[in-house]
């Protein structure tokens, strides 16, 4: 599965990404842009949100899963 990425080191918080795509993309208390913890991610607004950053700041990385192995 695919989860979508914000650069926050290139990241100008122009809020684009939270305008065109709230549901995953939002700012935090202290001003960061967040990503939403979802199943599964609108792949058509993620997208919308990639295009529109002006700083290309926002991608899809491989969401990898932590198994936790008992004793």
């Amino acid at each position: 599965m695919k989860r979508p990425f914000v650069d926050l080191g290139a990241c100008t918080l122009c809020m684009g990404c939270v305008e065109v795509c709230p549901e995953v993309f939002s700012q935090s208390d202290v001003g960061f842009i967040v990503v939403a913890d979802l199943d599964d991610y609108p792949q058509a607004c993620v997208n919308e949100a990639i295009k529109y950053c002006p700083e290309d700041a926002i991608g899809w990385e491989e969401a990898y899963v932590c198994i936790r192995v008992g004793r």
